[in-house]
């Protein structure tokens, strides 16, 4: 029982040890754009060597409903944005609470409704079009759009991967294993470059060859299943094939991964200071990972459209923060 016990304790300090690489690589150095947020509410990049927290120096809208929880928490929050030709495919906020041990990952459906000031046009009121968008985009222009929509929720860095980035990552791991629950059937000829997703029901390898097929679909052609939620049954997708990658990595040479990444992207954090967050880390556990949707309603207004509930959302964000919980044995 002895040895059993140690083994298992050494399974939990890896599984801590990888997931905050995964975290902090796949959510922060994967950047080609690599850049921190100092335009968004003089929010800084660390710059410390001991507590983290007390060198980021976030500034939070005092406007915000939860601008106590927000000031006060112990948490750093990476927007990750997958690119397809301008447009953001995927959009997800990854909150990692270093008091409490614990990481939230919010997915921000690609069809979101955010209405701009001076931009016209029913597709530039999805907060998917903003990243391309000469008035006001980009990568900072997304983070702005996504901190509104989550309260005021103050983002720190942001992460812009785009699929061949994706592609590379995914063969460098071996594949993603995951379960098609239907023959995933759909052709655009029209899209640029032509569209083509055909991935039969079943047990499925994700590889280079598949994983933007897989990741990019929503609906089949006449006569086949789409997802029965539309795009949020694909941002559930999208994190489970997450998961998966993680689950498939534990088992890997990490250093491969790392040195694909590292090959891949550019960056401005340097790794000396993500190995500082990823000690912080290290007895996390896959029970301490817990995965959201922002809540809101879809529906078609011209186009179709998905709308935020801002009551749904506030409570969301006081479960996520923990608010009125009592820390005082912390």
């Amino acid at each position: 029982m002895g040895r059993e016990k140690r083994n298992e304790a050494k399974k939990k300090k890896l599984f801590g040890k990888m997931f905050v690489f995964w975290f902090v690589l796949f959510l922060i150095i994967m950047v080609p754009a690599g850049y921190a947020l100092d335009k968004i509410g003089n929010m800084r990049l660390f710059s410390g060597e001991e507590d983290l927290m007390e060198q980021m120096d976030t500034l939070v809208d005092p406007n915000s409903p939860f601008f106590e929880a927000f000031q006060d928490s112990q948490r750093v929050n990476v927007l990750l944005l997958g690119v397809n030709t301008g447009m953001t495919d995927t959009i997800m906020l990854g909150s990692y609470d270093m008091k409490h041990q614990h990481v939230d990952v919010i997915s921000v459906p690609r069809d979101t409704y955010y209405e701009r000031p001076g931009v016209s046009g029913l597709g530039a009121k999805k907060i998917n079009s903003i990243y391309h968008s000469s008035k006001g985009g980009g990568a900072v222009g997304t983070a702005e759009a996504v901190s509104t929509v989550l309260q005021g929720m103050p983002i720190h860095y942001y992460v812009v991967v785009d699929y061949d980035g994706v592609k590379n990552i995914v063969d460098t791991i071996g594949g993603v294993p995951v379960t098609i629950p239907f023959h995933m059937y759909y052709h655009d000829p029209t899209d640029k470059p032509p569209l083509s997703i055909d991935i039969p029901e079943g047990d499925t390898l994700i590889t280079s060859e598949n994983v933007v097929q897989f990741l990019r679909f929503r609906k089949g052609d006449p006569g086949h299943p789409g997802y029965p939620e539309g795009d949020i049954g694909r941002v559930k997708a999208q994190q489970e094939f997450m998961k998966s990658a993680f689950r498939e990595s534990l088992g890997l040479g990490f250093p491969k991964v790392v040195k694909t990444v590292l090959k891949e992207v550019d960056s401005d954090l340097n790794l000396s200071m993500a190995l500082k967050i990823a000690a912080k880390a290290a007895g996390l556990e896959q029970a301490d990972i817990e995965t959201y949707i922002i809540p809101g309603e879809a529906r078609t207004e011209g186009l179709s459209f998905y709308f935020p509930d801002e009551e749904k959302i506030k409570d969301m964000l006081t479960e996520i923060y923990m608010i009125g919980a009592d820390d005082e044995t912390e």
